[in-house]
């Protein structure tokens, strides 16, 4: 799995092919197209637009909650939330090389999703972000570590992005506490030069 990981996002600036468009031609090779404000026509149409797009990159596409869709349009993978449908109904839905992810606010989360066969976790949010309502509560670094050092103790070796909030100055400090990745949307998107900044993120997990 690549350790960059993009959530598409709309905003003044960027329609969702859009943003999408900004992290592959920075390098990022994983893409998660998230439209929680859509119907589901909206939904399938981008995300068949998209399929193309990443293909030509040779990038992987998860698309948020929709496992129907996921199926019906033969995408890389789906990301779960944690109150959408569970990991093991995923599966039973998808065929076993599609991605099945999931997010997590606590140890527990993880466990289970573990459990249920679950191929990464999306651990968060790390501090607030704008970018998603409805947030759990914030982590932080020593609450995330902790549930890291759990994850270890009880031998689950998913790749594990921390999400939500995330600044350049943080990475160095993810890394170190034993995330695998990062998930990122405004840190790229607000940004003065998205393709700059994001090219930069890659490039510190590049070094």
């Amino acid at each position: 799995m690549p350790r960059v990981y993009f959530i598409t996002h709309r905003n003044e600036r960027f329609t969702y092919l859009d943003s999408a468009k900004v992290a592959l031609d920075s390098g990022i090779r994983l893409i998660q197209l998230r439209m929680k404000d859509a119907n589901k026509e909206e939904i399938k149409s981008t995300a068949e637009e998209l399929r193309t797009i990443c293909r030509n990159y040779d990038a992987i596409l998860v698309l948020d909650d929709h496992v129907e869709i996921v199926r019906e349009l033969n995408l890389d993978g789906v990301h779960l939330g944690l109150k959408d449908m569970p990991i093991k109904e995923a599966k039973c839905i998808l065929n076993p090389r599609q991605i099945k992810g999931a997010t997590a606010n606590e140890y527990c989360h993880i466990a289970s999703a573990f459990e249920q066969g679950a191929d990464y976790i999306g651990l968060g949010p790390f501090r607030f972000t704008r970018t998603k309502s409805n947030l759990s509560p914030v982590l932080g670094l020593d609450s995330s570590k902790k549930i890291l050092s759990q994850c270890k103790a009880n031998k689950i070796n998913l790749p594990i992005y921390a999400i939500g909030g995330i600044e350049i100055r943080d990475i160095e400090s993810l890394v170190n506490a034993g995330f695998y990745g990062i998930a990122v949307s405004s840190l790229i998107l607000d940004s003065e030069h998205p393709v700059d900044t994001a090219r930069r993120v890659v490039g510190i997990f590049n070094e």
